[in-house]
């Protein structure tokens, strides 16, 4: 079967996703679903079921209330939403009314299992391979985010452990921790991130939490200013991703807040660090201090990554397993941008992203040769 084409392709649904598929449609590219020979057109894959990115599979004890400040999606303000309802049915309802009031060609659920490039040529055209057949396009948007590759470390003994092992992806309810035959349920939460914290405080209602982590987390005092902090931290993200090194977790740079689940935490004397033990048993983890402590369950806190794997026949890696950017281009390739990724991550990042990449892509065709960006 001959590959559908589009001028564009965008991998990803999510906020990102959203503000490409909006700037494209704004910059006249057409819907390569209804006007395949269209002079410009664009298609967004989405590997989700259902509009909302990832926020449809948070976990139902995450409300509206607790969340960090989203960003409004470009050209449709947030309606007002119940504090106390689910953010993955809050978010999602959202980002449904933004795609449906602008008509995005999103197929779904489509997963991309590759992108190669189509011939030896240099500027030559790329092949998006997925589970519903081949795409090819002249430029891809990347926006997948780090929902589907979740950090598992590799840790001694893990394997032997005869209770459950989870990751912050796989959390649904609270009532998997609570007591059993009236005992209460021995769990370890590992990380430092904000999820880390919130499942702390929320598990340690109904169980006997300990929480760990491999370096003292630090708390910032006073509350976030985002024309410091946030451009801070920002510049801190960019630097490193034009230097073409890995990223880490935007807590990494920042620190954490003293949000609502931490100053609970705290105040019921749960937010107690551990250093992080030293092998995992059969029925437990031995601690640093040598002594045993047994575990019906261990929850992997432990962050995302960036879900890049489908870009690896690409070579964009380099000898770090970074990749290195200038703005959303991967450098020296200007048929590859990523958004949502590095200091994009935040949703006004992801806005902004998306409107630059569609920005650059836009330049690129309009020259019909790459630029000199690496």
């Amino acid at each position: 079967m001959n590959p559908r084409t589009a001028t564009v392709v965008v991998i990803g649904a999510g906020q990102a996703g959203l503000s490409a598929a909006f700037h494209l449609n704004r910059g006249g590219f057409a819907s390569a679903l209804t006007s395949p020979d269209a002079p410009r057109s664009y298609v967004v894959l989405d590997a989700n079921p259902a509009p909302g990115g990832a926020w449809q599979h948070r976990w139902p004890s995450l409300t509206v209330r607790n969340l960090n400040r989203i960003f409004d999606l470009p050209g449709l303000a947030q309606p007002r939403m119940d504090p106390d309802e689910p953010s993955s049915a809050a978010v999602p309802r959202y980002f449904a009314g933004f795609e449906e009031q602008y008509g995005f060609p999103i197929l779904r659920p489509v997963r991309v299992l590759s992108v190669d490039y189509a011939d030896d040529d240099e500027d030559g055209d790329l092949l998006v391979e997925t589970d519903q057949g081949t795409w090819r396009t002249r430029a891809v948007i990347n926006a997948t985010g780090t929902w589907n590759n979740p950090v598992l470390p590799v840790y001694p003994g893990a394997e032997t452990f005869r209770g459950r092992q989870l990751h912050t992806r796989d959390y649904g309810r609270l009532e998997d921790f609570a007591p059993v035959d009236g005992r209460r349920q021995r769990i370890a939460i590992v990380g430092g991130g904000i999820s880390a914290v919130q499942q702390l405080e929320e598990i340690s209602r109904v169980a006997d939490t300990r929480w760990y982590t491999r370096r003292e987390p630090v708390f910032l005092e006073g509350e976030f200013d985002p024309e410091t902090t946030g451009r801070a931290t920002i510049d801190k993200v960019t630097a490193d991703v034009e230097a073409g090194r890995p990223t880490g977790s935007v807590v990494g740079y920042t620190g954490l807040g003293w949000g609502a689940a931490a100053r609970a935490a705290r105040d019921r004397g749960v937010l107690v660090r551990r250093p992080m033990f030293t092998a995992i048993e059969p029925d437990g983890v031995r601690e640093a201090d040598g002594s045993f402590t047994p575990l019906d369950a261990i929850l992997w806190a432990t962050g995302f990554r960036a879900d890049l794997r489908h870009l690896d026949p690409l070579y964009l890696r380099n000898e770090l397993e970074g990749i290195t950017m200038r703005g959303t281009q991967v450098a020296g390739e200007p048929r590859v941008h990523l958004i949502g990724f590095g200091p994009s991550q935040s949703t006004v990042g992801a806005n902004r992203a998306g409107r630059a990449a569609v920005a650059a892509v836009t330049r690129y065709l309009d020259d019909g040769l790459a630029e000199d960006v690496a």
